[in-house]
């Protein structure tokens, strides 16, 4: 076999080689060896917080992250098989499965990125062919775009009165400006020559809305799409985290506050995972609509 022609091929292969050698030093890290680290000496606090969990605060038995400290390889495939054998089951409301918590995120990003793709990319095609509004939009969109969509959520809470919509919220003001720039610059910088000749033959303005400004400003459109995806779903993991019940970063949270290392790396796994599967997904779509000469 020729690896020179079959580069992704060889790719694979060295992430395969890497994750081997980071399991690798990640076992020996985390049990024995010359250079381990000892293990974590538990306040009193957290002594008493771990008999309250039912858990022995000694170190008998070895088996848990709380007395081994970082957990080991096994105790996160144990992790693993655990949630993944039965992700939806549902015992109440601080103890529900991965895929149930992982729904309830996806349901949020899903419809507060919906609504911001519905007033974004309207109102990215009036401003992009509009000088005079942008020009008159542009001062607001500056002041409000950098802001951080957590420093909404208390103003949110007090006026919505309503986590879970609040949450809603802020997955919508997060992703709402890369969608409206990117859309905007998408449709100003649509080839004159396109315009010109629609005009030459006489095409209505809805027509060429949808047959001429949206093919070329497509790209772009997908690629502040793409942007604003990738950052609902870094935000709605702190926001989760703030506003409690349900969802990813509650569930990680919550296993924090339980002390279950195993399962707060598992649940980061899990975000970034789907977080890849997101991207990839964008990304395929932007492969669909660009045109290539």
């Amino acid at each position: 076999m020729n690896w020179t022609q079959h580069p992704g091929l060889r790719s694979g292969l060295l992430s395969v080689l890497l994750l081997g050698v980071l399991l690798v030093a990640w076992q020996l890290a985390t049990t024995g060896g010359p250079a381990a680290a000892p293990a974590v000496q538990m306040t009193p606090e957290e002594i008493e917080y771990a008999k309250l969990l039912g858990k022995d605060p000694t170190g008998g038995g070895g088996g848990d992250a709380a007395k081994s400290g970082f957990p080991t390889p096994a105790q996160m495939g144990s992790a693993i098989v655990t949630h993944l054998s039965a992700p939806f089951y549902d015992n109440g409301p601080n103890d529900k499965g991965i895929g149930l918590q992982l729904g309830y995120s996806l349901g949020r990003v899903a419809l507060g990125y919906l609504i911001a793709a519905a007033v974004a990319i309207p109102l990215g095609f009036v401003i992009g062919m509009s000088p005079l509004i942008y020009r008159a939009l542009d001062p607001f969109i500056q002041v409000l775009k950098p802001i951080s969509p957590l420093a909404w959520m208390p103003l949110a809470l007090y006026t919505i009165k309503d986590s879970n919509i609040s949450g809603i919220f802020v997955i919508f003001i997060c992703s709402v400006w890369p969608m409206l720039i990117n859309t905007a610059f998408g449709v100003a910088g649509v080839r004159r020559e396109f315009l010109n000749v629609a005009r030459t033959l006489e095409v209505s303005p809805l027509r060429r809305a949808f047959e001429v400004i949206l093919p070329a400003a497509a790209p772009t459109i997908l690629t502040g799409m793409r942007i604003s995806m990738s950052i609902a779903w870094l935000v709605i993991v702190a926001a989760e985290m703030l506003v409690g019940g349900t969802g990813i970063g509650y569930f990680v949270w919550n296993e924090w506050n339980n002390l279950s290392l195993p399962n707060v790396i598992f649940a980061i796994l899990v975000i970034g995972v789907v977080g890849m599967a997101l991207d990839l997904m964008f990304s395929r779509l932007q492969k669909m609509v660009t045109y290539v000469d």
